[in-house]
């Protein structure tokens, strides 16, 4: 008696889906057990790692730990490099090399390259592929290929609560002030001012804030109003309906009788 194809297929069909589950849950389990906390710091010696504070794995390049200061609650997401020092295995003397402060949040892919002191502040969140470092090389000597000349550094420091978008890149020097804004891909060198939006290739001030007058030039949608404390999704979702029933019969209105 011949067996039904479809018997073959249905078979076949489990396997995938039974396969495919097991492999997921495993690399579940492989990205819990290899993120990095202070409870389960991996191979890695920071000089600190705060409570709450997580390195997703795969980690990016890491070096120089035990001159690296991770504050409490940080998000370090995937593929994040994070360096002190031009190479591995230097004695960086006493102090830390790289700060971050409490709650940072750095989008995946980023690089934070400290050869000299690097800080950034509470509160600062990156967007992914965010590019900031102390040094680069120079180009002083014409018959030299760049890449063998010897660097420049200079200290960088981003402020507490900035915002650094995608793709942007922070140069050697750089002095960003409290609540910085940075557009995506911008290049930012030099000091930047509190409360300042900067955009650009090599990024200027865009918008700022004056105590008086507000933001200058003034910013073109209404401030979105918070979520007030309390409010369960319940809550929010019977705010839809009856927002969504009002707008209804408002249409309904509108529309002339026939």
């Amino acid at each position: 008696m011949p067996i039904d194809q479809n018997v073959f297929s249905s078979l076949a069909a489990w396997r995938r889906r039974a396969v495919s589950r097991a492999v997921h849950r495993g690399a579940r389990w492989v990205r819990e057990a290899a993120a990095v906390t202070a409870e389960r710091p991996g191979p890695y010696r920071f000089r600190r790692i705060g409570t709450g504070t997580r390195l997703a794995y795969p980690q990016g390049t890491v070096f120089g730990d035990p001159w690296i200061e991770i504050g409490d609650h940080c998000i370090i997401a995937q593929d994040v490099t994070l360096t002190a020092g031009m190479m591995p295995d230097l004695d960086l003397g006493p102090e830390p090399i790289l700060t971050l402060g409490n709650g940072v949040v750095l989008g995946r892919g980023s690089h934070v390259i400290a050869d000299v002191r690097l800080t950034i502040g509470d509160d600062c969140f990156f967007g992914p592929g965010v590019y900031v470092t102390t040094t680069n090389h120079s180009y002083d000597d014409p018959e030299v290929p760049v890449g063998k000349q010897w660097p420049r550094t200079d200290p960088v420091a981003i402020g507490p609560g900035s915002w650094i978008g995608t793709g942007a890149v922070i140069l050697p020097g750089a002095q960003l002030g409290r609540n910085v804004v940075v557009a995506a891909g911008s290049v930012v060198r030099g000091e930047v001012p509190d409360h300042a939006v900067v955009a650009g290739a090599p990024a200027k001030v865009v918008r700022s804030w004056d105590p008086r007058e507000g933001w200058q030039p003034p910013l073109r949608t209404p401030a979105p109003v918070p979520i007030p404390e309390g409010v369960t999704p319940e809550q929010l979702r019977a705010l839809g309906e009856l927002e969504q029933g009002e707008a209804a019969e408002e249409a309904g209105r509108r529309v002339p009788n026939r």
